[in-house]
């Protein structure tokens, strides 16, 4: 009987506990994180969201996404990202990379696949096509491209829109931004940003 008393005992305690801790960490420990995130960093917290001129929103400056037409085809008026394999492409809900080594010949079969392409595309020697344009990143949602591939794009898209070379480059000089803190990473763009700067110069 004893024994039995002290089961219950304990199960309640234990039960008590576990009720407990639910509504402090589970809960109150959310609610709390929300708040200061809505607070204090609000834009994001809701996702980094990029809107356009109606307010609607275009995008997220954390989430690469493609500038194709509905046919799939990259739009010579924008500059594009680099490849996706997150899904179907940018897919948010399925972010990862492809996860081939330097030596699969998949990869090495794509990236040739790309080359040709992007050079075709830009009418460009292979040889001066950066890696980041024939190469997914390791989420397969990054939204920057680097320098040199933005200016790789620079004369078609100044084409394209019947703008200044001078005046594209410019605008890609402004997108860049520098390695964090100085010293982590690498100069990076935006290419949403910069596409969105791009339609600004045609208002």
């Amino acid at each position: 009987m004893s024994f039995t008393r002290s089961t219950l005992r304990q199960a309640n305690v234990a039960l008590r506990t576990m009720i407990g801790l639910t509504l402090v960490l589970g809960v109150g420990y959310t609610l709390l994180i929300t708040g200061i995130g809505q607070f204090a960093l609000p834009w994001q917290a809701n996702g980094s969201l990029v809107r356009g001129a109606d307010d609607r929103p275009v995008g997220s400056a954390l989430i690469g996404q493609s500038f194709a037409d509905a046919e799939g085809a990259p739009r010579a008026e924008y500059f594009q990202s680099r490849p996706s394999a997150a899904g179907d492409g940018y897919d948010g809900g399925a972010s990862s990379g492809s996860n081939w080594g330097p030596e699969n010949a998949d990869l090495v079969a794509a990236i040739q696949e790309r080359k040709t392409a992007i050079a075709a595309f830009e009418d460009a020697d292979p040889a001066d096509i950066p890696v980041d344009a024939v190469t997914a990143s390791g989420s397969g949602l990054d939204p920057h491209i680097s320098p040199a591939y933005a200016l790789l794009q620079a004369d078609r898209v100044a084409q394209a829109r019947a703008f200044e070379i001078r005046a594209v480059r410019d605008l890609v000089a402004s997108a860049t931004q520098g390695r964090d803190l100085g010293f982590l990473g690498e100069p990076r763009v935006n290419v949403l940003e910069l596409n969105r700067a791009l339609d600004a110069l045609d208002d």
